[in-house]
């Protein structure tokens, strides 16, 4: 049995951590060279990396999902991982081989439509009993909306209406059935008490649809719904809506900055602070000592940086053919193009650049003070391991950052496929076991149990769905 949280010195109990495990894939934290590296599209791989979370008792599995292959100089970007299975498909298949793992699967809702996608997370509800959940996101470029027949692109106030929309939808669709119409009764030669059940009608802007949802209520009601956004809308979306953030503030001031900012805004949704959680993206570079983790640390990130990574970066910033340069050498004289054709389609970097001269500026400033070269800058302007350290100074680097209110806890994210997860397990989760701020065993069965958050009504309780937050208004960012 799972201790209580122990009380701190001031009296204050300690949070619960929650740890979740982010599947590596097509993202520039990946190292898909290194020997030890395996497949990242063969269900063995899933399988492994979903057991190991399991047996370390994680929250959940969460899975990206990419609709279109990324392209640079008009080719496909290869250095990175490229292309993956389906996402339902996956997370149906790791149903089958978990039992208590929550299977978070992140589904467009620019491209899909409400009913298609609510009655695939209902199904996945029930073949999983109870563990789904939804990280609802929108397509921000034209570039993947071409592989979709509404084609394209929809201007970002009416993407986020639709998303808005889509959403209130598919609630609509889990709470079309309330869990006791199906009675089964062979003497009366009954199986359903309401002949209506499933019923639903909406009329709106983007959607206009009427019928019966044919998949009764699955275990939790509804899917968990994550938001993975930073913008003001995807702030005000998880405050009124989501059940917790994928956040990528795992730096400390940063993640006190934005949890306070976002718990902040709980409450004009009749909502408490235990109702939604945040939880950020975090890397790891374990070594048997914190020096020896700290070396392993720069080799992930020369092996995540090659040479030719190095210039395919700097060419997101320059919006140039930088391939005749010497990554080991310095940055180019010629200022970017600021031209409104793109050399890089489909990475979400492109927008981080928005003020190219300024970045270009930026960074030769610091190559000319650190005397880096192309490859070096690349290097220490990427994104940093999270945490680095021995087992004992990883688990105290964590636990610090939950109780001070940075995050809820983690959604880690290996750089290895499909053991990156395993020296965590083996050597981490025990110590903040031991620590009493994390579980020894599970202690419900869906994954709202896991992540401590209500089930919306059932009929075996008495209780018909929960309305909506007061005033709550639905919004989705990516």
């Amino acid at each position: 049995m799972t201790k209580p949280p122990h009380p701190t010195d001031t009296g204050k109990p300690l949070k619960r951590i929650h740890l979740a495990a982010h599947f590596p894939g097509v993202n520039n934290t990946t190292v898909w060279s290194d020997p030890e590296a395996g497949s990242h599209i063969e269900f063995a791989s899933f399988a492994h990396f979903a057991r190991t979370a399991e047996r370390a008792k994680f929250d959940f599995l969460f899975l990206a999902e990419g609709l279109r292959l990324r392209e640079q100089h008009g080719k496909i970007y290869d250095l990175d991982v490229v292309g993956r299975p389906d996402t339902f498909t996956v997370l149906a298949a790791l149903a089958a081989v978990t039992d208590r793992l929550g299977l978070t699967g992140t589904i467009n809702s620019t491209f899909n439509e409400p009913y298609e996608v609510a009655r695939q997370f209902a199904s996945l509800d029930h073949l999983s009993d109870g563990r789904a959940a939804w990280n609802v996101v929108t397509s921000w470029d034209a570039f993947t909306g071409e592989n979709f027949r509404r084609g394209g692109f929809l201007p970002q106030e009416e993407r986020y209406s639709r998303a808005k929309e889509f959403l209130a939808t598919a609630h609509d669709l889990f709470d079309s059935w309330h869990g006791d119409e199906i009675v089964a009764d062979p003497a009366t030669g009954t199986f359903l008490r309401d002949a209506k059940a499933g019923s639903f009608v909406h009329t709106g802007q983007h959607f206009d649809i009427h019928g019966q949802f044919d998949v009764p209520r699955s275990p939790q009601g509804r899917p968990v719904i994550f938001q993975a956004g930073d913008s003001e809308e995807g702030r005000e979306f998880a405050a009124s809506s989501a059940d917790a953030i994928f956040s990528r503030h795992a730096r400390l001031d940063a993640g006190k900055a934005f949890y306070a900012d976002v718990k902040s805004r709980l409450a004009k949704y009749g909502r408490r602070h235990d109702q939604l959680l945040i939880l950020p993206a975090a890397t790891f570079v374990l070594g048997d000592t914190d020096a020896e983790a700290e070396e392993r640390a720069r080799e992930v990130r020369r092996l995540q940086v090659s040479g030719a990574t190095a210039l395919r970066h700097l060419e997101f910033v320059w919006n140039r053919d930088l391939s005749s340069y010497d990554p080991e050498g310095p940055l180019p004289d010629i200022d970017p193009d600021t031209g409104d054709e793109h050399l890089v389609r489909g990475r979400a970097q492109v927008r981080e650049y928005h003020d190219r001269l300024a970045v270009a500026r930026e960074w030769r400033e610091l190559a000319a003070a650190h005397d880096w070269s192309i490859r070096d800058l690349v290097i220490h302007t990427g994104n940093r391991q999270s945490f680095v350290g021995s087992p004992a100074t990883v688990a105290r680097a964590i636990d610090a950052f939950v109780q001070t209110d940075a995050s809820d806890g983690f959604i880690l994210v290996p750089h290895l496929t499909p053991g990156g997860l395993d020296e965590f397990a083996d050597t981490v989760v025990p110590l903040l076991q031991e620590q009493g701020v994390f579980r020894t065993e599970y202690e419900g069965t869906t994954l709202r149990d896991h992540l401590g958050l209500t089930h919306p009504g059932h009929a075996h309780d008495g209780r018909r769905p929960e309305p909506e937050h007061a005033g709550a208004e639905q919004r989705v960012a990516s």
